[in-house]
């Protein structure tokens, strides 16, 4: 009988089909063994499909802009134009985070597999770009609060700098990257967790480029250089940072040598300012600086909050900021001014309202705490005076309660303190109760 001789017999194979080279466009070997290009064009099409799966998971589970405005609205009163802003900003940034997860392994299977191309979807290239946010307000407003309880509500990473403290490298102060360091703190050290936080830079109006009869002949350190220097960082780049040494990166071996790279494409930042004279700059554009006899009362007396409602980046740019800083804050939000009926809605209503913030310090000495409708107003109208705004309102519970505070860990028995108008007024103490319920059990060393 003739032996039959397979002449290919050691010809490689595909692992997974076993198909020859002959019978396929592309085998790609490998040490003991082979893969074809169906099979890997195969591979490409169910990762693609899970990933895609898995990143439509994850931007389900992100809050609504409807539940993120919600929760802000239960410890922010009022700012609902900034809120709602805040809210599809914020949405939008994480939706973009979920989106661009796996962005290089996708691009590394379609360099893997030409094939794929042909049957790629138009928007398939497309990246989103991010949005920083930008915060016009004045003083009291909640512009720093409203950016802390964003934070909590979306569970990242959230470090507050103030913009007065950074100066470029080099000079006396915070370097720009110490920034980052302070969100790796805030992380516990997780670059990655860090990597998709939120930074808040308070007085980012102070940056502004100094110009005219004033200016400094000296360079601008803490003013235009802070500003370059934060450009690369808004917009996305991988920055080292001290792991643990100093702010500004030369730590000893104590402080800890070692460095993290943080990728802040994903790390959203909103920037915050009062933007004193900016006003001016819109009312001059829009053609309402008349004076005279000839002056409109409509114009004159035009609310704040309507005009900075007007603001462009033309407009930011002639205030001092870089056309290149604006141009990376693309959603403006102006917050309003309050007025005493919000402050003494701020006082009562949010979750983490004064009043209850009191009450609890009050209830840990075995005292209630019980404030008038009388004495809610007079803060709120005295806040208002004085237009220090929401941050006043505790400056002045604090002097109105103070020698009530002193003296009622000593109090024997349970009591009730009710604070009144005259109270408020400084015309009069707080009115402290006796409750009869029994004698006070007190800790001692607690």
């Amino acid at each position: 009988m003739g032996q039959v001789i397979d002449y290919g017999g050691d010809a490689p194979r595909c692992a997974f089909c076993g198909k020859s080279e002959s019978e396929v466009g592309k085998l790609v070997t490998g040490p003991g063994c082979a893969i074809c290009d169906e099979c890997i064009e195969l591979c490409v099409r169910v990762l693609s499909e899970a990933r895609e799966a898995e990143t439509r998971r994850g931007i389900r589970s992100l809050p609504s802009p409807h539940a993120i405005f919600a929760a802000l609205d239960r410890y922010v009163v009022g700012q609902r134009t900034a809120k709602r802003t805040l809210s599809v900003a914020v949405y939008n940034h994480y939706k973009r985070v979920g989106l661009e997860s796996g962005g290089e392994t996708e691009r590394l299977f379609r360099r893997m597999s030409l094939a794929l191309s042909d049957g790629m979807d138009a928007l398939d290239d497309v990246e989103v770009a991010k949005s920083n946010i930008l915060l016009v307000g004045s003083t009291g407003v909640g512009k720093t609060y409203l950016a802390q309880t964003l934070a909590r509500v979306m569970r990242v990473p959230f470090v507050i700098v103030d913009a007065t403290t950074l100066t470029e490298a080099g000079y006396v102060g915070d370097d720009v990257e110490s920034v980052l360091q302070r969100l790796l703190r805030a992380a516990d050290g997780d670059a990655a967790r860090a990597g998709q936080g939120i930074v808040y830079i308070d007085e980012i109006d102070k940056l502004a480029r100094k110009s005219g009869e004033n200016a400094s002949p000296t360079r601008d350190v803490s003013g235009e250089g802070v500003q370059q220097a934060l450009l690369k960082i808004l917009e996305g780049t991988v920055v080292e940072v001290p792991d643990g040494g100093s702010a500004k990166g030369r730590g000893t071996e104590e402080d800890g040598p070692g460095r993290v790279s943080i990728d802040t494409r994903d790390i959203l930042f909103i920037c915050g300012g009062a933007f004193v004279g900016l006003r001016d700059i819109v009312s001059a554009r829009l053609g309402r600086r008349e004076s005279g006899f000839a002056a409109r009362w409509s114009e004159r007396e035009t609310d704040d909050r309507e005009v900075l409602a007007h603001v462009t980046p033309d407009d930011l740019g002639e205030f001092g900021l870089l056309p290149e800083l604006v141009g990376r804050l693309p959603v403006v939000s102006v917050l309003d001014e309050l007025d005493e009926r919000d402050l003494a809605a701020i006082l009562t209503e949010p979750a983490n309202a004064l009043v209850r913030q009191y009450r609890k310090l009050f209830a840990a000495d075995g005292a209630e705490l019980t404030f008038t409708d009388g004495a809610v107003r007079a803060v709120a109208s005295m806040a208002h005076r004085q237009g220090t705004g929401a941050r006043g309102l505790r400056t002045i519970l604090e002097r109105t309660l103070e020698d009530t505070m002193f003296a009622l860990p000593d109090m024997d028995g349970a009591v009730r303190v009710v604070v009144d108008e005259d109270a408020v007024a400084g015309r009069a103490q707080p009115r402290v109760v006796p409750i009869d319920r029994g004698p006070r059990i007190r800790s001692e060393g607690i």
